[in-house]
């Protein structure tokens, strides 16, 4: 199985859960290539594989590559993404970062999904999990990042799990909506002054840790426990909601 972005925070953990439960993991990095090599040894010498999913040329070989390494690929874990720190309003936003944004999140995702729906083809079986984010469901600022994950996980899952079953009867496209995680993209805007205010709308009032992104993940891609479960979004976020719970 692959699993890109495996360099952060959420991915590494969720390359750690997939060889926990016995997986032959492939990771994936970008700029990330000292931590992905530092994992890959954590793993005992997983296959690490550097590519931009944003150049399509680089994700069909990564896909290639991958795909070598394993003799074929039945999970796809994408996680990878770019959460852009400062939150910029629409007024204010230009286009180069709205498109460098889209290009980061959401049409890295789309070839990732590609890539994989290639092999599925191959191989008559998948199972494809995608991260999305509580940001495209209840965001209220971040409107290209938002836009990006609310496309993942509303326009392209839903495309991908019908178009899915046309190459692979019992294929499954789900998604994984984190809140707000504690990770290496996020740990310097998470300051108490913060956590108080965002986890008010959360009756479990704590952020997530990127094991608790994983497990949903791995339970998602097990046809064990996921098996007739396609086209659904898991939200992992203690709860949250719009309404304060906590005064």
């Amino acid at each position: 199985m692959l699993v890109t972005g495996a360099s952060g925070g959420i991915g590494s953990a969720c390359a750690r859960a997939f060889a926990e439960e016995g997986c032959r993991v492939v990771l994936h990095y970008h700029r990330g290539e000292e931590r992905a090599r530092t994992l890959s040894e954590e793993l005992g010498g997983a296959p690490a594989l550097a590519a931009d999913l944003t150049d399509e040329e680089q994700v069909d070989r990564l896909f290639t590559e991958a795909r070598d390494e394993l003799g074929g690929l039945e999970v796809c874990a994408a996680v990878a993404g770019v959460w852009p720190k400062p939150d910029e309003p629409v007024w204010e936003l230009s286009l180069a970062r709205w498109e460098e944004t889209l290009r980061a999140n959401l049409t890295a995702t789309f070839l990732t999904a590609r890539g994989f729906l290639r092999e599925v083809a191959r191989s008559g079986h998948g199972s494809l999990v995608m991260i999305g984010s509580t940001a495209g469901l209840v965001e209220a600022g971040h409107a290209d990042y938002a836009a990006a994950k609310s496309a993942i996980v509303h326009g392209l899952l839903l495309s991908l799990k019908n178009e899915v079953v046309r190459i692979a009867p019992r294929a499954r496209v789900n998604a994984v909506c984190p809140g707000w995680t504690e990770s290496p993209m996020t740990r310097s805007s998470l300051s108490p002054a913060l956590v108080e205010r965002i986890t008010r709308t959360m009756p479990l009032r704590k952020v997530a840790t990127p094991e608790d992104v994983a497990r949903q993940v791995v339970a998602l891609a097990s046809d064990r426990i996921s098996g007739h479960v396609t086209g659904q979004v898991v939200s992992v976020a203690g709860g949250m909601e719009g309404r304060v719970v906590h005064e």
